[in-house]
């Protein structure tokens, strides 16, 4: 099976991949995300129709009415919505919806009006950020005892590479960042985590077996026999979430958008970042077979 020179357009990734990086820290440093009501807080407003209409339709005629970032969701029945505005509350803004969407052949019945506060999103953030940060070092103290901390300078700038180009594309496109977007990150941290894990433990077990101290070469081998499992891996994965992205409806569409880049970036970096960084750091074969052990094969043969 011919093999793919991976490691020999590693400078091309790293370019394309630094290039990438700076655009997405730009972008957040710039325009900042676009935090939806779980972070801003805003109004809530449900209305129940006596035959379920087309969410879309109904999202079209809010925003034409001057309401912007809209959410709307069916809430348990087809026929009972709910709809999410970044206005602040007031008495009358329930009865506006109403006006709105209200229609000669579908009349809308307003269940309630409130506002929305965003402590609680406030506190999820502060958590999450934490629990962000809490994760990495536990992944840079798990891969670095488990390989060697080389591994684990490696892992650790790939997982930031991969959570950094998620952030910065919904920045740069302005997409809603909620609470379902940032559980869609931290997804990613794990995905992104399994498969530098799976190039790892092959690099490793590649360069114990191998006589040659070529690393380029061995990691190319490692990466191609590994390289099948990643594709399997990630397409079917991919599969799923253009399901639904294209099905899954408005309130799982930033989800999905999410989980796909960061598949996508996530696979990119177990190659061309997690991987290619141990050459940059200069790996070589005594990082991983102790000298003592060395000496004491020697000491045995005749």
């Amino acid at each position: 099976m011919r093999q793919l020179d991976f490691m020999g357009k590693r400078r091309i990734a790293f370019i394309a991949s630094v290039l990438i990086t700076v655009i997405a820290v730009v972008a957040l440093a710039f325009k900042g995300l676009n935090l939806g009501l779980d972070f801003t807080g805003g109004t809530l407003v449900e209305v129940r129709y006596q035959q379920a209409p087309e969410l879309d339709e109904l999202r079209g005629q809010l925003e034409n009415a001057g309401f912007e970032d809209v959410q709307v969701q069916t809430f348990g029945a087809t026929n009972d919505i709910l709809v999410r505005l970044q206005q602040a509350f007031d008495n009358e803004v329930g009865q506006q919806v109403v006006d709105i969407l209200n229609t000669d052949t579908n009349s809308v019945q307003l269940v309630r009006a409130e506002f929305v506060g965003a402590q609680v999103g406030d506190q999820l953030r502060d958590q999450s950020g934490l629990g962000m940060l809490l994760a990495l070092a536990v992944v840079m103290v798990y891969v670095a005892f488990r390989f060697q901390y080389k591994f684990a300078f490696g892992a650790l700038v790939a997982l930031g590479h991969d959570v950094v180009i998620v952030l910065g594309i919904f920045a740069l496109l302005g997409l809603d960042f909620d609470l379902t977007v940032l559980a869609a990150v931290l997804a990613v941290i794990g995905y992104s985590l399994n498969d530098t894990i799976i190039v790892y433990d092959r690099i490793r077990e590649n360069i114990r077996r191998s006589q040659i101290d070529d690393m380029p070469q061995i990691f190319n081998e490692a990466i191609n026999q590994t390289l099948a499992r990643t594709m399997a891996t990630s397409g079917t994965t991919l599969l799923v979430l253009l399901a639904l992205f294209f099905l899954g409806g408005d309130m799982i569409h930033n989800f999905s958008i999410a989980l796909i880049l960061g598949i996508v970036a996530g696979t990119f970096s177990s190659v061309y970042v997690s991987a290619a960084l141990l050459l940059v750091v200069k790996l070589e074969r005594k990082d991983l077979i102790p000298a003592q052990k060395e000496d004491d094969e020697e000491e045995e043969l005749p």
